[in-house]
């Protein structure tokens, strides 16, 4: 009733009427639910980072480094901070990667516990020999290469995640060694 209401001839309703005059219909598998086409969604994005562009803008190619492995002393801050407070450095790129993160101190104290902290702990253990039990040392041992290899694990997403933002080549050791 509602439909007949509604549709009159300039606006002809899109549902079917049903009656008991009405011939039963034969549905063939996967005609329901097909996906539908939206136009709004359909936007230019950027292959590499997912940004929306504008539809005549091209994405930047992916760049080469321009930069070799130890030109990093150039920049004597970010030399001396990688170097003495590489935690910080580490804090600094999570937050110039993220947009919506807020703050690098959560970055670099988790990089401090488990890097520095990892070193301190290694470095007390091995001034301690003898006196704490093999067996502890054993664990302490197994502790830290996991939480090491947690935490290169957890930097090389950052790094690619760094690589995808700035366009730039990722780099594998056969591409640095040559």
């Amino acid at each position: 009733m509602v439909s007949d209401q509604m549709a009159d001839d300039d606006n002809p309703s899109q549902y079917v009427k049903l009656n008991k005059d009405h011939a039963p219909v034969e549905i063939e598998s996967g005609e329901l639910n097909q996906p539908v086409e939206v136009p709004q969604l359909n936007v230019h994005k950027c292959e590499a980072c997912g940004q929306i562009l504008p539809e005549n803008f091209e994405p930047p190619a992916i760049e080469p480094w321009t930069t070799g492995i130890f030109d990093c002393a150039e920049d004597k801050e970010s030399c001396r901070t990688g170097l003495f407070c590489p935690c910080v450095l580490f804090g600094r790129n999570y937050e110039a990667v993220r947009d919506d993160y807020a703050s690098a101190t959560v970055p670099c104290v988790l990089h401090a516990v488990f890097v520095e902290g990892g070193l301190a702990v290694a470095a007390t253990a091995v001034a301690f020999n003898g006196i704490i039990d093999p067996m502890a040392s054993y664990y302490i041992c197994e502790g830290l290469l996991f939480s090491w290899w947690l935490c290169g694990a957890y930097t090389s997403i950052v790094r690619l995640m760094l690589n995808k933002k700035y366009h730039l080549e990722v780099l594998t050791i056969t591409t640095v060694t040559g």
